[in-house]
């Protein structure tokens, strides 16, 4: 790989941008994808599936064998609620190689005898949320079931363009949540945002299937085409 383009490489992935390089096997000959040019770049199709997937890949267009090199952002999970779904879910998101995060401003519950080996913020959602750098690559999930935790929480989800945004509640609660958020300057579109009830509907009863569920519908998420995802 060239200077430059490593230098390219190391600067979008600082900003965790996705970039792609690609190589001719034949000849060596590189370009580089930003993800700003993944839509009008030939393979666009071929790139989407393979960032996607978050894994390099051999491919062959138009009779070239070319290597596609993936460098995707790590993805993350921020949990607003220490409570006992969060104590399946931290791990099980960690065990998929996502960097997790737990806020909640309640002491009792925040506690690293209750999240062994997880980051753990102990403030309201106004104070914790900014200095983590919440983007298109982090999953947001609110399970507080408190609304002076829950919606600012989700009002930050909303501005940072999260892939995933989910709360827990029926769908009762969560229409009253949408009136609440709406009231505060959210969308019909920011709404529409939020999976609720949080989760693939499996049937879950049980704190840990309840943490399955949202693991598998975050998944769907990330790596599904949009229109076939859950």
């Amino acid at each position: 790989m060239k200077l430059e383009t490593l230098t390219q490489v190391n600067t979008e992935r600082a900003a965790r941008r996705p970039v792609i390089v690609i190589t001719d096997v034949a000849n060596g000959e590189q370009r580089l994808v930003k993800a700003a040019d993944f839509a009008a770049d030939p393979l666009h199709a071929e790139l989407g599936k393979q960032l996607r997937m978050g894994k390099s890949a051999m491919i062959e267009a138009d009779g070239k064998k070319l290597f596609l090199n993936v460098y995707a952002p790590t993805a993350r999970l921020v949990i607003i609620g220490a409570v006992h779904i969060s104590q399946a879910l931290a791990p099980l998101a960690r065990s998929l190689d996502y960097d997790v995060t737990v806020v909640d401003p309640r002491t009792a519950f925040a506690s690293p005898e209750r999240f062994p080996d997880v980051s753990l913020v102990a403030e309201w959602p106004d104070v914790a949320l900014p200095p983590l750098n919440v983007d298109h690559y982090t999953a947001f999930v609110a399970v507080t079931h408190d609304p002076k935790i829950d919606d600012p929480a989700l009002l930050h989800a909303f501005e940072r363009d999260c892939f995933y945004i989910g709360a827990l509640g029926s769908r009762k609660t969560h229409a009253k949540r949408g009136d609440r958020l709406k009231a505060q300057g959210a969308t019909d579109a920011d709404i529409a945002k939020i999976h609720a009830p949080i989760g693939l509907n499996i049937g879950a009863v049980s704190p840990s299937e309840i943490a399955v569920s949202i693991m598998a519908q975050i998944t769907a998420e990330l790596r599904l085409p949009k229109a076939s995802a859950a």
